[in-house]
Formats: structure tokens, C-alpha cells, sequence
């Protein structure tokens, strides 16, 4: 399922809007934490299809990022305490733009304070609730696109298309200290996961017992970008009890569908023997 996040709520409640339809037992999990200051997509794996998570968590994302010149945030966004900066100009666009393109490619970035990023067992979040700042390891992230779309006063909005794991907060921020002055986010929506948009997304609180069924979608959707295979009907009991597959000339892991329906994923690593199941979905 596709959902599409409201502001002002976490993914967990969202999420929770969703699970009262389903049947009591019925496992539901998102596949990437939107913060509550966010909206945008949620891909959403119901029942068998949350095995599929590991499949779509490290997809590339797409966001529209709207940041505040001239001032400061303790979480690097409008969620946080603010400060003013004195005497603090906002850049022009052609600054903004060369500053942004200079933030693209393989950078490394540091987890905000304020996130949930481990450090010797203990969330950040939590130290920061403290007053406490931690030494923390930067991380190599990928920024496939960062480009200036309008610019208001003090305020200016981005796209950003970039790794999983990457922090737009601290992207804005750290594209403002290039530029000598400071920045938070005051809006960020995430428009896409890997190829899927957030067109066909439903609003959480959109949803019916009856119209809930017209929003799953195929689990083969999801697992799009992974290449796939056409089995048998016959050879449907080989995969749905995990045994070992032939070779199709696909190293890594692949798709393996009978008609529509996404029965499994392999994987062959070419060393010999075939491929290996990964996460079966149908049963035996």
C-alpha cells in the first residue's frame, strides 16, 4: 500500500490508521521513517509482503525541501529551538545553486543530533533531550540532485534526490554554513521511493474498511526495480518450498513470478548450484 503522510503525525500513527482495517494479527510495517515535520510517501508491506522490506528500505528517495535563512534550529529544523541570526543575509539564487551543486555526488554527512542514529547503544535523540552532544561518526551518503526551485524572501525551496540515509536537515544546514549564515528546514515532502510516486498514494485518514482492498497494490510493484523470471505453474511447488532454482543467466537476486504473481526472490551468486531463495512469499 501507498500512503500518503500528513503532517503533524509519526509514521507509527499513520501506520496504525492503516492496521485498523486489517484483520486482528495482521503484520503491517513502513519501509523509512518520515519525521512528523514530513509528508509524503509511505511504502506500506501488508501480511507475507513485509519480508520484502530489506528489498525497498535502501531505495533512493526524492524530496521538495523548504528552508528559512537567516536563523538557526537545535534539530536542524523548525521542530527545534530557533535562533535568529544577527546580521545574517539570505543568499542569492546564484549562490544558492552553486553552493547545492558543490553538495552533490558521494559527501559525507554527520547524523543530526536529533535523530535516531545509534551511538554506543543509545539513540541520539535521547542525549540531545540531555543538553548532550555527542562525537559522531560522518557517513558517506549520495546526492544524486540538489537544485534550487524558487527562492521568497528568506525562504527558498529545493529538490533532492539522494541515497537512503541521507539527512536533508542536515543538508540544508550544511549548504547554509557554506555560504556563511544559517538555515532549518521548515517543510519536507518525500515524493518518491526508488520508481514509486506518490500518484496513486492514499491520505491516512482517506481510507475505508471498503475501499481499503483498491489501495493494495501488487507486491510485484514494489520489487519493481529488481529484475524477474517466469516459472511454470508447474514448477510453482519448487518455489514456494524454497528449493534451489536453475541458472537464468542473472547474478544477484531476481524476481521469480508465475503470470502477475510474485511467488518469491532468488538469488545467484555464480558460483554453481543455481540460485537460492531469499524470502519466499507464497506457500507450499
Amino acid at each position: 500500500m501507498l500512503l500518503d503522510k500528513p503532517t503533524g503525525i509519526t509514521s507509527a500513527r499513520a501506520v496504525a490508521k492503516v492496521k485498523r482495517f486489517l484483520p486482528k494479527g495482521t503484520r503491517i510495517g513502513h519501509t523509512g521513517t518520515l519525521d512528523p515535520l514530513a509528508s509524503g510517501l509511505l511504502v506500506l508491506l501488508i501480511g507475507r509482503a513485509t519480508r520484502l522490506s530489506r528489498y525497498v528500505t535502501g531505495l533512493d528517495k526524492t524530496y521538495t525541501a523548504t528552508a528559512r535563512f537567516g536563523a538557526a534550529s537545535d534539530t536542524l529544523d523548525a521542530d527545534g529551538n530557533i535562533t535568529p541570526l544577527q546580521d545574517a543575509s539570505t543568499p542569492d539564487e546564484s549562490a544558492l545553486r552553486e553552493a547545492a551543486r558543490l553538495l552533490t555526488g558521494d559527501i559525507l554527512q554527520t547524523p543530526p543530533m536529533a535523530s535516531a542514529v545509534k551511538v554506543k547503544g543509545e539513540r541520539l535523540y535521547k542525549a540531545h533531550r540531555r543538553g548532550e552532544t555527542i562525537e559522531r561518526e560522518s557517513r558517506l551518503v549520495t546526492v544524486h540532485d540538489f537544485e534550487l526551485l524558487s527562492l521568497q524572501g528568506d525562504t527558498a525551496t529545493f529538490h533532492v534526490s539522494c541515497s537512503s540515509g541521507t539527512y536533508v536537515r542536515a543538508l540544508i544546514s550544511d549548504l547554509a554554513l557554506s555560504l556563511d549564515t544559517g538555515a532549518y528546514l521548515t517543510a519536507l515532502r518525500r515524493t518518491s521511493v526508488g520508481n514509486i510516486t506518490t500518484e496513486t498514494a492514499v491520505q491516512p485518514d482517506d481510507l475505508t474498511p471498503e475501499a481499503l482492498d483498491a489501495h493494495i497494490i501488487q507486491p510485484t510493484i514494489v520489487v519493481a526495480h529488481i529484475p524477474g523470471v517466469e516459472v511454470s505453474e508447474e514448477e510453482r511447488p519448487v518455489v514456494c518450498n524454497g528449493r534451489r532454482l536453475g541458472e537464468f543467466g542473472i547474478r544477484g537476486i531476481f524476481r521469480v513470478e508465475v503470470g502477475e504473481e510474485l511467488l518469491a526472490i532468488y538469488r545467484d551468486d555464480g558460483e554453481g548450484g543455481g540460485a537460492r531463495a531469499e524470502v519466499v512469499l507464497c506457500a507450499p
